[in-house]
């Protein structure tokens, strides 16, 4: 059996995750603060997937970047494996649907009770975002290797 192949070059999947890692948390972010929450309370909750929730908040905010490094790590890597070089960037958003659901819907609720409780429609907008940075991000990279590979796009010289 073949083993499985990345359907981009890893560089750009790089890029795609550090913008999809970097950003997806500002729907969050910016809901809590619309509304009066916390906005570290998504931040908490993720730090606690690894240590004790009653941990200082440095503590958990250096928890929380492991554990969102690591398990955006992990669903890059698959969406390198599934994703379509076409239509990238909707298929990501699709596919973070998908991922939302499994994250928020099974798992959450049955390992990591602080994620589980917080509201259900920012963290899934959290989970588009990350979508949405990752296949437009992986998209606009193959468009731009694609226009310096034509020979239309090369520069003289």
């Amino acid at each position: 059996m073949t083993p499985p192949r990345l359907r981009f070059p890893p560089r750009d999947l790089a890029w795609a995750w550090l913008a999809a890692t970097a950003l997806s948390g500002a729907p969050s972010t910016l809901w809590a603060l619309a509304t009066g929450g916390d906005p570290g309370e998504a931040t908490w909750a993720a730090g606690a997937m690894w240590i004790p929730a009653d941990s200082s908040r440095l503590a958990l905010l250096a928890s929380a970047a492991v554990v969102h490094g690591a398990v955006s790590t992990w669903w890059a890597a698959v969406a390198g494996l599934v994703l379509p070089r076409r239509n990238t960037g909707l298929a990501a958003v699709g596919l973070s649907a998908a991922i939302g659901m499994l994250d928020l819907g099974l798992i959450a609720p049955r390992w990591f009770p602080e994620v589980a409780a917080l509201a259900f429609w920012p963290q899934m907008a959290d989970h588009l975002m990350w979508g949405a940075c990752l296949g437009f991000t992986l998209a606009w990279r193959t468009r731009t290797q694609h226009r310096q590979d034509s020979p239309v796009g090369r520069r003289p010289g």
